[in-house]
């Protein structure tokens, strides 16, 4: 049987979807098994996209976490003496908050819990919390390790890290209750970036790809993969790192905002589920 899955870069990532039938088909023609099977797991969905609209984005913006809350849009950039963290009215793209960090940090993924605003930093081992309205600093908190992509399911801060690993952290002590290990086909995925939590789901850019993996915070499975290929393309001067990152959702249309590194726009979209090939 062909592989289903290819390796770049040390990213897993689905390589076709034809084996998937394949593989249906050369289990219904199998044996029946002595003892009971464990349940069958949901086949993976995979997705591509319609461009509803689109919004002006800061060029200058090496973007490293998106949310979106109440018509308005909280960004957080990286690089060092560039980082900010950002409010933004969506539909005017009129800027009504703008915070930049010390120059030795490099900005990281942001989440919004409560009233409050949290970046973290790439390999400064700090995070900041900030009250959401004013950008105030409440707090500063430490965390061990590289700091990449940071949401919230309502409960826990979600946190990534560039490996395979998620770690959730209590979003009032900030400590680390868990961790859980994604996974697609029972091989790890690493890379793992921006993550935004949709119903009841973790979504993760995956460094470098144009891919968004749809990840279970029970099991660590994805279950999902959305394919952004030809979203945008950058033109061929452009630095290797001006790659897709930033996922924010729009829960009144159900919507997705994504947008990239140094990109001129920001895109909402709606997914399309895409068929399997036979």
């Amino acid at each position: 049987m062909a592989a289903m899955l290819v390796l770049w870069a040390g990213v897993t990532l689905p390589a076709g979807r034809a084996v998937i039938a394949t593989q249906q088909s050369a289990e219904a023609n199998s044996p029946p098994p002595e003892t009971a099977p464990p349940p069958e797991e949901a086949p993976v969905v995979y997705y591509g996209y319609n461009i509803v609209r689109t919004y002006p984005h800061d060029e200058r913006n090496f973007t490293q976490g998106l949310v979106y809350e109440d018509g308005y849009l909280y960004e957080g950039t990286g690089l060092y003496k560039q980082s900010v963290l950002t409010r933004r009215h969506l539909e005017s793209g009129r800027y009504v908050k703008r915070l930049r960090l010390p120059d030795q940090y490099f900005g990281e993924g942001i989440a919004l819990f409560g009233d409050k605003v949290i970046q973290l930093t790439w390999k400064s081992e700090v995070a900041f919390v900030y009250d959401k309205t004013t950008f105030r600093e409440l707090e500063q908190f430490h965390f061990s390790g590289q700091g990449w992509g940071l949401t919230s399911d309502g409960t826990r801060l979600i946190l990534s890290d560039g490996t395979s690993v998620l770690r959730f952290l209590d979003p009032n002590t900030y400590v680390e209750t868990g961790r859980l290990r994604v996974h697609n086909d029972r091989r790890p995925v690493r890379q793992i970036n921006e993550l935004e939590f949709i119903d009841g789901q973790i979504y993760a850019n995956i460094l470098p790809t144009d891919y968004i993996a749809i990840i279970s915070p029970q099991t660590g499975r994805i279950t999902g993969w959305i394919d952004l290929t030809g979203l945008y393309i950058p033109p061929e001067y452009s630095p290797s790192n001006i790659v897709l990152n930033g996922i924010a959702y729009i829960p009144e249309t159900r919507h997705l905002l994504v947008t990239g590194k140094c990109w001129p726009k920001i895109y909402e979209i709606e997914l399309v589920p895409q068929t399997a090939e036979p």
